[in-house]
């Protein structure tokens, strides 16, 4: 089976590791914990970093940052993961769901102002499948109307718009490092923020409220989020190689789109670059016509021992929204990619052969369906 990712994890990582656990720094209050955050501020442009257990722990702890009240509104993309709307959820905020662009597959300010209103308190821009959100000009839209800014920056390590990094945009973002990211720990995530009351209380709240003065004595109920120092190793080691892994995803990428082109495939393949924002690949996803179904062409690739991956399923048509009071609508864009996109095998192991191979049994599947 050629897998749809494969971890690589490098003899540099392996060597970290094992130091790690030679010097006994295994806890989640190792100094690995410090230098690894120290490391994510630097490589983020953020003043502080605070690493936790994983991606989705990460956006409660953002979203419990800010504090948000009953009634107050986030608006956060439909095609995205259900982790984003959990985290709404369980801020007590409402979610608003809005649209993608059907070529970034991303949130655009556009589809933001056709949703905001006057309850609008946070914009959850999440950054999809190696390509970026309308991050300019919904910075300066919520600049403009007095609104925060998070940023879930879990799938664009390493990417940027403009001048600026992803991870660093807007007033906290946060990561993931689930093993199919450009950055892994296994598990984990991290909040980054520069606003330093954030950075201190985040470290409160994934600490149990543990304080210097009285240990034991406890103010609020909190979270248990720590990382281990195993994994901040890893992290510190991994970071390092990041460059490498997005010049070859990028590689890997710009390959399977001249494949799809010479033998005239009939799907949508990613695009290149969002105005100055290249495409890293994260993952590489097609997108087929209506007419042909996406579940038959999985199972017949399946067959052929390729294993796909489905795009994200909408959150506005999630069994669970049913049973939730949220206002919601038809978003044509993000349904489109729920129904017919998946990803195919990206990472060191899939060599160039068996790229072509893929390729071209997409293409006789999709024929053969016609």
């Amino acid at each position: 089976m050629i897998k749809v990712f494969n971890p690589k994890v490098t003899i540099f990582d392996k060597f970290s590791i094992l130091s790690a656990l030679f010097k006994n720094e295994i806890s989640g209050s190792s100094n690995e914990i410090k230098k690894f955050e120290k490391a994510l501020s630097f490589n983020f442009d953020r003043k502080y970093s605070v690493a936790v257990s994983n991606g989705s722990n990460a956006l409660d702890v953002a979203f419990k940052l800010l504090d948000l009240k009953k009634g107050d509104e986030v608006i956060l993309p439909s095609f995205t993961i259900i982790s984003c709307l959990s985290a709404v959820i369980r801020s007590g905020a409402i979610p608003v769901f809005c649209d993608v662009d059907p070529i970034s597959w991303n949130m655009t300010i556009e589809n933001v102002q056709k949703v905001y209103s006057a309850k609008t308190k946070v914009i959850l821009m999440v950054h999809t499948y190696g390509l970026v959100a309308d991050a300019v000009k919904i910075q300066k839209f919520c600049e403009e109307k007095n609104l925060k800014l998070l940023e879930d920056a879990a799938e664009a390590h390493g990417q940027k718009v403009g001048n600026m990094k992803c991870g660093s945009i807007g007033d906290i973002s946060t990561l993931s490092f689930y093993a199919n990211k450009h950055i892994t720990t296994g598990e984990g995530g991290a909040i980054l923020t520069n606003n330093k009351q954030f950075s201190l209380r985040a470290k409160q709240m994934i600490n149990l409220d543990f304080n210097s003065k009285k240990r034991f004595v406890h103010n609020n109920l909190f979270w248990n989020y720590r990382m281990s120092g195993i994994q901040a190793a890893m992290g510190i080691s991994q970071l390092k190689n990041i460059n490498n892994v997005i010049k070859s995803k990028i590689a890997q990428g710009k390959y399977y789109s001249a494949l799809f082109k010479k033998y005239n495939v009939n799907v949508q393949i990613p695009a290149p670059n969002v105005g100055n924002t290249n495409n890293h690949y994260w993952v590489y996803g097609i997108v087929l016509e209506d007419k042909v179904d996406r579940e038959s062409v999985m199972k017949k690739l399946s067959e052929f021992n390729i294993e796909t991956r489905p795009f994200f399923w909408p959150l506005h048509l999630q069994p669970v929204v049913k049973n939730l009071d949220i206002r919601n609508n038809h978003y044509k864009n993000s349904e489109k990619l729920g129904k017919s996109g998946f990803y195919i095998p990206m990472g060191k192991h899939v060599s160039k052969s068996s790229q072509k191979k893929i390729v071209l049994k997409i293409k006789s599947i999709i024929e053969e369906e016609n």
